[in-house]
Parts: C-alpha cells; structure tokens; sequence
C-alpha cells in the first residue's frame, strides 16, 4: 500500500536494473534492516495481541486490565519510529514527486542529493534534543507498572539515529560524489548565513512564517524531500534561527503528536486492509454487487462506486480501495466498451467519495488532533459520503444514457445466492465497525483489534487463509506506511504549534471572522485552502497542518465541529484527485493503467460533480449533524 508521493534515498530510475555493486550492497543493507523488521512485527502483533485480551477482560468478564494502555503506548511509539525507519528503508514515505519527475536526469541527481542532505541535517539537528528528551521523562514513571516514561520516547531518538544511518549509507553508496559535495556545502552554506543573520531574522516577526515554514518547505516539497522532513526542515529552521525556543520542544511535539491512544487503531486499521486484500474478501464483495447491478444502464459503474463505498467501511484506505476494486472489475468494463480513462477518472474520485466511509483513518486522525467525537465523525461520515455517492451515480448514469446492455444478462438466482453467501462474512464488517463505535459500544481501537482478527479468523476458513510468511510481511508492511503517517503527524504537530504560537492564528482568526458573508464565506475559503492543500500534500498532511489553526475560528463563527471536519475531508479529498498536481490522481493512474493525460481530460466531469456535493454538504450543515 504504498503512495503515489513516495521518497528517499532511493535512486531516482526505480525501473533501471541496479548495478552489481549496488545490488549487493542492497541485500546487505536488507540484511541489517531485517531484525528491526522482526522487532515490528512483534511489537505490531503484541498490540492486536493486548488489544484483544484487554476488550475480552473488559467485556466479558467485567475485569478491565489496566495496565495494557500503559503497554501499548510503549509498544506503540516504537512500532512508529521504527516504522519509519522501514519506510525509509522501503521508499514508502510520502513525497511529492511531480516536479523531481520532469527534471533532467543530471538535475535530478543534484536535486535528490539535496533532499538526503536536508533529511539529514533535520536529523542530526534533532538527535541531542531527541536524547534530552529521554532524560526529562526517565524520572516520570507510569501509573500503573511504574515504568519510567523514557524508555517510551527513547524510541524517538533510537529511530532518529537508525534513519540518520539508512540516509547516510544510501548518500554515500547511491548518489555521485560531485552531487553530494555541491548538497552538502549548499545547505551548509544556508544553515551559516541564517546563523549569521539570525539577529535580524528576530526583528522580523511573522515575516518569518514566510521565510521558513512557506519558503523552506516549499523549497524542500518541490525537490522531493519527505512531507514529514518538509515540516521538519521549516519548524527546525524557525526555531533555530528566528527565535530563543529550544529544539526539544519539537521532540516534545512529535512525542505529543504520536501519543494519543486513539491513534493506535491507524496502524490496525492499516493491517485490516493488508488482511482485506491478500484474503479476497473484497473481491467477494465486488463480485456480488457485479451480479445484481451489473446488467442494468451505467452497470459497471454503479458496481464500481458501490464496491468503493463498501470496501472503504472495511479498510480505511484510498490506496487498498482502488487496488482491491480495479482489478476484478476494469477486464469486464473495457468488454463492455467502456474507455480506460473513464474507468480511472471515476476509480480516483469514487475513491475521494468513499474516504469518510468509516473507517476512515483521516477521520481517525482528525478526531485525534481537533479534538472531536470519533464516533460523531464515523456517523457523519457515512451520510456524507452516500451524498457524494448520488452525485457521481447521477453523472455516472447520464453518461451512460447511450449504453446498449441488450447483451448483458443477469445471472440466475442460484449464482447471485452463492455469491451472497460468500460475500456475507465480509459484508458484515463495515456494518460491525460502524455500528460498534456510532454506538459507544467499542473504541475505535478496540474494534479495529476486533475486525482484525475477524478478518484473519474468515479469511482462514472461508478464503484459502494466510500462511506465516504473509501474516509477517503484512505486520512489517502494516508499520512501514503507519511509520511514515505518523512521523507526519508529528512533525506537522510541531510545526502547527509554532504558527499558533507566533500569533498568525489570532490574525487570521480577526480576519476571517470579519469577512463579509460570515460563515459561509468562510466555508467557501476553507473549501478553496483544502482543494489546493489536497493537491499538494496529500490529505492526511494538509488535515494535520491545519486543523488546529482553523477549527478555533470554525467554533468562533459558530459552526458545528462534525459539520466542519466533514467539509475539509471532503474538499481535501477532492483537491487530492485534481490534475495536474493532485497526486492521487496519478497512484489511480498507475493502479488502473491509464495515461495520466488521457484521464486528465475525463476526469473534470467528475471532479464537478463532487464539487457540486461538497458545496451541498458545506452549505447545508443537516447532512453533517442529523444523526448525531
């Protein structure tokens, strides 16, 4: 489940067979990187492991244990840093890609020395202030078990050092030596002349957000450099050279930003679709809905979005949604005549419609850093996702107003049944995780523990099971893309508590509340932020960015919290999916094979229609709130 704005220090041409000496450099440095693989994927089976105990202890036999939050919180920021470690390992952090992509091949080099050269730096910025961390919570002990807190946030600093080391060797065996010398004394030669200057930088005041959390991160964003690092570099550099703040306060943050429990079921919820996907259970689904709607007008395509509603509510992820539906339904779309950049424009943006479907790890992740009801977010969600959902089947269907479906028969009764009765283990998950945190019954964490081994206990009897060696590849895939989504988190954690606390937030926050047409003119200003944010960030990051600087001046205006969480999802969603930049768009583009200029011209259709939802669900809050 990788994305499309993957990163590292990888060499550039992934498709070029690698030289003899790098290929053994390769399966050395595998070698090294498989007991930190191990460590994960018991520490990610240890979790689903307490998690499960601690709801049976709790649930049925009326004993709460409680020391396992105290366990898992442990386990769970090392399964994060180390995570990330994988990730950089794997090339599975996120990055925007685009502009490296179009450079010539020699630019290319210099432009990706630089990005190793930037991550390092950050690193090595951060590993004293990681360490002094660690001594300032080893004398804070754990309620419970009494465990001193540093033993948890010295996983910050281990994976620090252990990701400094994956950079440092790739930078010396990838990159020339001329491209990595010009790196070094560029940036060098940036960090001295800030330094320098770095009296003047703190006359400047909110002169400084541009400089460094627009101007640096936008540099670092456009070479490649890792989202997580972009937030590093810039919240690093502003503190560093425009203020008296220590840099621990962004390990703080990181720590803070990465410490919610809440967030434990984002790796879950990850593995939930690894188990999806390598079980079949999806296609189960995709099947069933195949053989009862196919036959009929716009078919396939009412198949495609309902496959894409259903499966999101079971794996949270845009990515293992496009992979799971694509595959068993584009063959039987292009028989019956429907053209590939078609199938991908409504693949990508019937991906943004299903995003809020619950589990949404957005959701999941929004809840934690705004503050606001999960199970609320889940129960909107879900309405506001069938309103996208009428809004591509209507477009859906009026471009198929011509289709001939003469030919298509449904299949008999006996085949829709025994489908159903393969597709029914696996439809009852989506209703089960919704139900059971909507309701209160369950935590999120607790259910995605729950779906989990659900989905691994059908899978084994009802779809040919998993062996070992898949289980453990999926724990360590499952680590390696929650690693990179967290690490975001925190770094975006830290760089929203530095624009709050140089009082750009209550700036905004008298202007935006002043705008002629109050909170409607401010939806539509938070709509326009999200779509561009979407584009070029992804969603998750622009959500961590800023959510806590604009969900205040939401509140001030009056604005119920679940309403607004849903209009930047959705918006942010649809930003994701636009041409030329959104980079969704293009992991659609890579899943459904088609041409990216081919599918840029059919996708506006599209894109209108879920912007004409958006502004339905922006404009009118009852969508958002009448079930809660």
């Amino acid at each position: 489940m990788s994305h499309a704005l993957s990163s590292t220090p990888v060499d550039p041409d992934e498709t070029a067979a690698p030289p003899p000496g790098v290929a053994a450099f390769n399966r050395a440095l595998a070698r090294w990187i498989a007991p930190i693989e191990l460590v994960t994927a018991l520490l990610m089976a240890a979790i689903v492991a307490m998690l499960f105990g601690g709801v049976v202890a709790r649930y049925a036999f009326g004993r709460p244990i409680t020391w396992i939050d105290e366990i898992v919180s442990f386990a769970f920021i090392w399964v994060a840093m180390l995570g990330a470690v994988l990730a950089m390992h794997r090339n599975e952090h996120l990055r925007l890609s685009m502009f490296v992509d179009r450079m010539s091949p020699r630019l290319r080099e210099y432009v990706h020395a630089f990005a190793l050269v930037a991550m390092a730096t950050f690193l090595m910025g951060l590993i004293g202030p990681a360490i002094e961390h660690v001594e300032v919570e080893w004398i804070v002990e754990t309620p419970a078990l009494g465990i001193p807190g540093g033993l948890r946030v010295a996983a910050i600093a281990v994976g620090l050092v252990l990701m400094l080391a994956v950079v440092a060797i790739y930078s010396v065996r990838t990159v020339p030596k001329a491209a990595l010398a010009t790196a070094i004394l560029g940036v060098g030669a940036f960090v001295g002349l800030c330094l320098w200057l770095s009296p003047q930088f703190m006359q400047l005041g909110l002169f400084n957000i541009v400089i460094f959390l627009t101007g640096v991160v936008a540099l670092c964003l456009f070479a490649g450099v890792p989202i997580a690092f972009c937030f590093g570099c810039g919240v690093m550099s502003f503190l560093a050279f425009s203020s008296n703040v220590p840099l621990i306060v962004i390990v703080g943050r990181i720590d803070e930003g990465m410490a919610n429990m809440v967030l434990v079921s984002v790796p879950i919820f990850v593995l939930l679709g690894c188990v999806l996907d390598a079980t079949g259970m999806g296609k189960a689904i995709v099947d069933l809905l195949a053989s009862l709607i196919g036959h009929v007008k716009a078919g396939m395509s009412y198949v495609l979005l309902g496959s894409l509603f259903i499966v999101s509510g079971i794996s949270g992820s845009k990515v293992s949604d496009m992979a799971t539906v694509a595959p068993a339904l584009f063959p039987e779309m292009r028989r019956r005549g429907n053209k590939q950049p078609e199938m991908v424009a409504l693949l990508a943006t019937g991906a943004a419609m299903a995003d809020t479907v619950p589990p949404s790890i957005v959701l999941i992740v929004l809840g934690s850093v705004a503050g606001v009801s999960i199970a609320g977010l889940f129960e909107s969600g879900f309405v506001v996702a069938m309103v996208l959902l009428l809004s591509l089947l209507l477009l859906a269907r009026w471009k198929a107003r011509h289709e001939d479906t003469s030919s298509v028969r449904r299949p008999p009764l006996k085949a829709i049944g025994k489908l159903a009765l393969v597709a029914a283990p696996a439809l009852v998950l989506p209703f089960l995780i919704r139900s059971a945190v909507g309701g209160g019954i369950a935590t999120a964490t607790e259910v995605s523990t729950i779906a989990v081994l659900y989905a691994m206990l059908i899978g084994q009897v009802l779809y040919g099971g998993l062996g070992w060696k898949r289980v453990y590849s999926m724990l360590v895939e499952t680590a390696a893309l929650s690693g990179a989504i967290l690490l975001i988190l925190g770094t975006a954690s830290a760089m929203a508590w530095a624009i709050t606390q140089s009082g750009l937030v209550q700036q905004m926050s008298q202007v935006l509340t002043t705008l002629p047409g109050g909170w409607i003119a401010f939806m539509g200003v938070t709509v326009l932020v999200f779509l561009v944010l979407g584009c070029l960030l992804e969603g998750l990051p622009a959500v961590l960015l800023l959510a806590p600087i604009m969900f205040p001046i939401a509140k001030k205006l009056g604005i119920h919290e679940i309403h607004y969480s849903m209009v930047i999802v959705c918006a942010m969603n649809v930003g994701l999916m636009m041409p030329p930049i959104g980079v969704g768009f293009y992991v659609a583009c890579r899943i459904g094979d088609a041409k990216p200029d081919d599918a840029m011209v059919a996708i506006w259709p599209y894109i209108a229609a879920l912007l004409g939802g958006v502004i339905v669900i922006a404009m009118f809050p009852w969508f958002s709130t009448f079930m809660l």
